[in-house]
């Protein structure tokens, strides 16, 4: 279950991967530090459900527990695909090994957009101008 998270730990994480995450996408996850979040397709029979990673919260065991699975180690992970891009920050799954990323242009400056990495092919599509349009 999503909880509240203080901004300073996603200040922490963007030390930590070099970067800063988009504004929208900080407030939501001050609020609801990761969660589940749809991706409706009109013409499609189901909705894409991915499931946000949390910035890591040191808070509490509790917390910490919770967070384990976190941003930064989960991007870390993701790296050591070999198609996995170097740009890219992986913010969520899908259950089936693809990721919900955000991307910079090399200059450390995640965009709003997000976008679905397909772990076989290495190809990666927008599927979202920002969080809002999958955050309800």
């Amino acid at each position: 279950m999503p909880f509240p998270i203080e901004e300073k730990y996603i200040i922490e994480t963007e030390s930590e991967l070099n970067v800063k995450f988009p504004a929208e996408f900080k407030n939501r996850m001050i609020s609801l530090n990761g969660g589940e979040i749809e991706e409706v397709i009109e013409n499609e029979e189901e909705d894409y459900i991915y499931w946000l990673y949390p910035f890591f919260d040191k808070s509490d065991k509790k917390r910490i527990s919770r967070t384990c699975n976190h941003i930064g180690l989960e991007t870390e992970n993701s790296r050591k695909w070999e198609n996995f891009p170097k740009n890219t920050i992986a913010i969520g799954h899908d259950g089936s090994g693809n990721k919900l990323v955000l991307i910079h242009n090399g200059n450390g400056v995640l965009s709003e957009n997000l976008y679905f990495w397909d772990h076989e092919t290495g190809e990666i599509e927008k599927i979202a101008e920002s969080i809002k349009e999958l955050d309800g």
